[in-house]
């Protein structure tokens, strides 16, 4: 269990990398990064609890982060 906790961590922090140097993002690399980490923490303890999710945890963590990248208000869009 927690070695899916500190996947889904690293996980999630390179796709925030990715998503700000492929220019999905235009947030700066660490609150992309911290946004990131954050849906998949969310998504983690709400799989855990509700045992949801969308395969194996490295899955749910990237839909997570990805996910949270477009809920999350970013810094104007153009």
């Amino acid at each position: 269990m927690f070695l899916a906790l500190f996947g889904t961590v690293v996980i999630a922090g390179i796709v925030g990398y990715i998503s700000e140097k492929s220019g999905f993002t235009h947030n700066g690399y660490l609150p992309s990064i911290i946004i990131c980490i954050g849906g998949a923490f969310l998504f983690y303890f709400v799989s855990i609890m509700f045992r949801v999710g969308f395969g194996s945890p490295g899955v749910d963590a990237i839909l997570a982060s990805i996910g949270a990248l477009i809920i999350v208000p970013t810094h104007w869009r153009k």
